[in-house]
């Protein structure tokens, strides 16, 4: 009885320090990082739309699947899998939460592309990552994108974020934040850039566009590279979002790929991967898009 007392009391306490040690180990238990646990903590209450793109195409807030996938595998990513896409986008219908704005904006996600210039003569196309679009336009009311513009490389990437934003008249005002690859005899002191050597390989990348002071910046792995002299429009007086609607989200494509009333020979469908895509009702804060990076890439 002893014997059998004894037995049971041990195997207690081995059970008690084995859920300890696997507690221990838990990335609840990791250290956190800018604050946060894990990247769903990030600006939480301003999260509108998140695509971690995990073996499907759903929005996972609204669970919208996408009404058109041209092209679109699923691989390997940054956390877990991502989506690949040949030529290829995913188009889908109107998700409510992203209809109306606050007036400011941010979208991050993580991209693997390459420079698509085959050759110093050859046309330069784009490669969409995100547009919430507008009907009948190639730039919707908030775009993400990459394009070639010169430099034959296979890393160098120039990286494009473009806004529309509905006036009280009905025409739009727009406007774009964009890195330079190389400098221009014109450019002074108040052009700074980044030659962003990010082809064949995946880098994080955010989009922002702050109402309160119409100003447009881009971020790449947790470092702001877009242009300084083109990030403010509107002599820096608040000009907040207002979206043209009907309004959809395509990953990989402009709205009028998907049409299929394209002409010109730059607007392409993507060839690269997207994974873990986030709309923030928000300005994104320097410290956020750096939590948002280190976070994700240790898979968190």
């Amino acid at each position: 009885m002893k014997t059998n007392k004894f037995f049971i009391s041990a195997l207690a306490l081995s059970l008690t320090i084995a859920a300890l040690t696997s507690c221990s180990s838990s990335s609840d238990s990791l250290p956190p990082i800018g604050g946060y646990n894990s990247a769903s903590e990030v600006a939480a209450s301003s999260l509108k739309a998140y695509w971690p793109l995990n073996g499907d195409g759903k929005e996972s807030i609204s669970n919208t699947a996408p009404t058109t996938t041209v092209a679109t595998t699923y691989v390997a990513g940054i956390k877990g899998q991502a989506a690949s896409f040949t030529s290829g986008y995913m188009a889908y219908p109107s998700i409510a939460a992203l209809n109306t704005t606050s007036g400011s904006a941010s979208i991050s996600c993580w991209v693997f592309l390459s420079n698509n210039k085959a050759n110093p003569t050859a046309v330069s196309t784009t490669s969409p990552i995100f547009s919430l679009t507008r009907t009948g336009e190639a730039f919707g009311n908030l775009n993400l994108l990459a394009e070639t513009h010169g430099l034959v490389t296979s890393d160098s990437i120039q990286m494009k974020g473009v806004f529309r934003i509905k006036k009280p008249d009905g025409t739009d005002f727009g406007g774009d934040a964009v890195n330079m690859i190389k400098q221009e005899t014109w450019m002074d002191a108040t052009h700074t850039w980044s030659a962003n050597k990010i082809g064949g390989k995946w880098a994080h990348v955010v989009y922002i566009y702050d109402g309160p002071t119409a100003t447009n910046k881009i971020y790449v792995n947790g470092v702001k590279i877009s242009n300084s002299a083109w990030e403010v429009r509107f002599n820096g007086a608040a000009f907040p979002l207002n979206h043209f609607t009907p309004t959809r989200p395509v990953i990989g494509a402009l709205e009028n790929v998907v049409t299929g009333t394209n002409t010109d020979t730059w607007n392409a469908a993507l060839k690269g991967k997207v994974d873990e895509l986030r709309i923030y009702d928000k300005t994104l804060t320097t410290a956020e898009i750096g939590a948002l990076y280190e976070l994700e890439k240790a898979g968190r």
